[in-house]
């Protein structure tokens, strides 16, 4: 069992790592990375909706029917959604305001919806958990590593500090639209290079 929940914890990190492995959940990860920030917010706010989901639909998977288990699942995040916005108002409510319309887009985020319908809805609760918690943090660590080279390049900073001298100019594409495809695109690139060896 210890060795189950490992693996499933694990995969998350590398071998199914969301954007970069699994190619999902791109609309954060290009929407809200224009800095560290940002990332590890957004990343933390779909880790607790896909853990809290996760363990949810696991605990009812054999109750809910079939036929409707798409729609139960949506309520069902949509309900972690609203738990994690209001705490989000409540105790960030700068990082909250940054994020946007992109906190209410976690119900649709094909990254929490697809675990529970492929994971969640099939495994018993310890691996559900494991695979919440591997996933999510994997999706987390992608989004602040994305976060962290848009605002290195893009503002000169880390973390709100300045990395760089009076001197340097800043890659402001780095922090637009356009920069996080070229970003991802690289990181992508980065991300296949060393998962083929």
């Amino acid at each position: 069992m210890a060795k189950s929940f490992t693996q499933e914890f694990v995969k998350g990190l590398w071998e199914e790592i969301p954007p970069f492995r699994l190619v999902l959940g791109l609309c954060p990860v290009l929407g809200v990375t224009t800095t560290m920030e940002n990332g590890i917010g957004m990343g933390l706010a779909t880790t607790f909706v896909l853990l809290c989901s996760n363990v949810l639909v696991s605990l009812l998977r054999n109750i809910i029917p079939s036929k409707v288990r798409i729609a139960c699942f949506i309520i069902i995040i949509a309900t972690f959604v609203i738990v994690v916005e209001l705490l989000m108002q409540a105790y960030t409510y700068p990082l909250f305001l940054k994020l946007g319309v992109f906190i209410p887009l976690i119900v649709v985020n094909c990254v929490v919806l697809g675990r529970a319908e492929a994971f969640a809805s099939k495994n018993s609760l310890l691996p559900s958990i494991a695979d919440g918690l591997g996933i999510g943090i994997g999706f987390t660590l992608s989004l602040a590593a994305l976060g962290a080279l848009r605002e290195i390049l893009g503002t000169g900073t880390f973390y709100g500090a300045m990395v760089f001298g009076p001197f340097f100019k800043p890659f402001t594409f780095m922090v637009q639209a356009p920069g996080a495809f070229v970003c991802l695109g690289l990181m992508l690139c980065v991300m296949n290079l060393f998962g083929s060896k």
